[in-house]
């Protein structure tokens, strides 16, 4: 099919160049020129692994191109994605949609022929309904113009893995025709047995974020349980393991830590609770308040422990590993490490970050700290050390690397990934959230 993306962020340049390897023809438009040509060039502006081969590939075989023009976009396209960003607004909790209102506005008008709209992004429920009812007023092709709501589940870091082998399709639909159509356009996807789902459009807009919000609890209830150990003595990786042994419960996201971050759960666990409230039934959703201030506290937790294991942060010196959000992305936004960094330097502390693919990211969002070429660099002279991004890369290191590097030897683990008694048998203190 001939399809079209709208939006070539870090959801958008992923479905392009994933849609493109599963042969169909795509035509992006963005509105940033500097990214736009960078990704006509075939570079993309974001880390993500697999990305840049798979989207250069397709741009030099021609399958794959760029744009600026709604006529262009409209002309070409049978199917048109909407996976434009939806950030939390400055001055409250809500989702701010004017990329989603502005893309259908640009879009209807130049639709004089018959297409179906297909809404990626991440919308509070009833966004769907209102955007059909403003592509019916303004399309030129009337009701031959169809929307569908498919949201994307993307994880940073294996996106493109996502965007090939999902683990489902959801299809939020009022009409039988842009069923069909969409049936077709992922039909190799559903004949390799990718679940399918077929629903209406609210149900279809709250998958995503209900699935957020479920993930967020689970990080925050081991993070509010590593708390209750450090009060008992406890240790909360054996006690996750042990509750993880439960097929009810299951062990992924019980990794106590500093808590999560980037540009999805935190906004969207704050638009849901926005949007409960608009609704009038902000007492069901308001259990996500607390598991928003369980996850913001984690940060200032940690600030308290390396103040508590330097004896005063003013003029202490501490090395970061770790700057993006989570590993294999160099993502910074709401990113827990970057935000203990900044918090430390402010209250006196010489911060040195490293981060193997953030470092440029970070550098932009905070300009004040120091960032080191390498993990060992970073160390150089430090009375502390805290691991707060999860690359592989950092448990491989070990104290006989950092022993005549560091003035003090001491380390917080804020992922709870590095052997600490291993650490602690070297002549190092030693420490994490929920650990004796």
């Amino acid at each position: 099919m001939r399809i079209t993306v709208i939006g070539c962020g870090y959801l958008g340049a992923t479905h392009a160049a994933a849609m493109a390897e599963l042969g169909h023809e795509v035509l992006g438009i963005e509105s940033d020129p500097v990214k736009r040509q960078q990704l006509t060039e075939g570079r993309v502006p974001i880390y993500e692994p697999g990305l840049s081969d798979l989207l250069s590939h397709h741009v030099a075989s021609g399958r794959l191109r760029f744009t600026d023009s709604w006529a262009e976009v409209a002309d070409f396209g049978d199917l048109h994605f909407l996976c434009v960003g939806t950030p939390q607004k400055a001055e409250s909790l809500a989702a701010d949609l004017s990329q989603v209102e502005s893309a259908i506005e640009g879009l209807a008008a130049h639709l004089t022929r018959p297409a179906v709209v297909v809404g990626k992004s991440t919308v509070p429920v009833g966004t769907a309904e209102r955007m059909a009812r403003r592509l019916a007023e303004i399309a030129p092709a009337g009701s031959d113009v169809l929307l569908a709501w498919n949201p994307e589940f993307l994880r940073e870091g294996f996106a493109v893995e996502d965007s090939m082998h999902p683990d489902r399709i959801v299809l939020g639909v009022t009409d039988g025709r842009a069923e069909k159509v969409l049936r077709e356009f992922y039909g190799p996807l559903i004949d390799a047995g990718t679940p399918i789902v077929v629903t209406d459009f609210a149900t279809a807009e709250l998958v995503k974020v209900a699935a957020n919000a479920f993930l967020a609890t689970k990080i925050s209830f081991i993070n509010a349980m590593a708390e209750v150990c450090e009060a008992t003595g406890a240790d909360v990786v054996d006690l996750a393991d042990s509750l993880g042994y439960d097929a009810r419960i299951g062990r992924r996201f019980l990794q106590a830590g500093i808590g999560f971050g980037g540009g999805c759960l935190p906004k969207d666990i704050r638009a849901f609770v926005h949007r409960a409230g608009e609704l009038g039934v902000e007492d069901a959703m308001s259990f996500l308040r607390h598991v928003d201030d369980v996850n913001q506290r984690q940060r200032g937790r940690v600030v308290d422990v390396a103040q508590a294991m330097v004896g005063g942060l003013a003029g202490a010196r501490i090395a970061v590993w770790g700057a993006a959000f989570k590993p294999d992305s160099d993502d910074v936004r709401d990113s827990p490490a970057l935000s203990i960094a900044g918090a430390l330097s402010l209250r006196g502390a010489q911060v040195s970050v490293y981060d193997p693919r953030a470092n440029d990211t970070a550098r932009v969002a905070f300009p004040t700290l120091v960032y080191a070429e390498s993990a060992v660099d970073a160390c150089l002279d430090a009375d502390l050390v805290l691991h707060l991004t999860e690359w592989p890369e950092f448990r491989n290191i070990t104290p006989d690397h950092l022993d005549r590097v560091v003035s003090r030897r001491r380390i917080f683990d804020g992922r709870n990934a590095l052997d600490l008694e291993a650490w602690r048998t070297a002549g190092w203190t030693a420490r994490a959230l929920g650990r004796p």
